[in-house]
């Protein structure tokens, strides 16, 4: 992984942090996408395509109300995708 994935992928982490007051599945969707961080960060095997597929969803998700959030899971996505990932 690269420095800047590794950045990115703590201020996803700080971000998914700033998020309260959602529904069940919304909460879901976050919980899942915290565990995919910790383990990209701690450079765990990952099932990425199921990683990919929570970020879009949450992109699609948390746009209106968490636009850093979906700026920083956009960039991550497309790192990671990039790479082959």
């Amino acid at each position: 992984m690269t420095d800047k994935l590794d950045v990115l992928l703590e201020q996803v982490h700080a971000e998914l942090q700033k998020v309260d007051k959602v529904d069940a599945d919304s909460l879901k969707l976050l919980q899942d996408l915290e565990q995919d961080v910790q383990s990209l960060l701690k450079k765990a095997e990952v099932e990425t395509p199921s990683i990919l597929e929570r970020m879009q969803d949450a992109v699609e998700q948390f746009e209106v109300e968490h636009p850093t959030l979906t700026t920083l899971l956009s960039e991550v996505s497309t790192i990671l995708s990039n790479a082959g990932i």
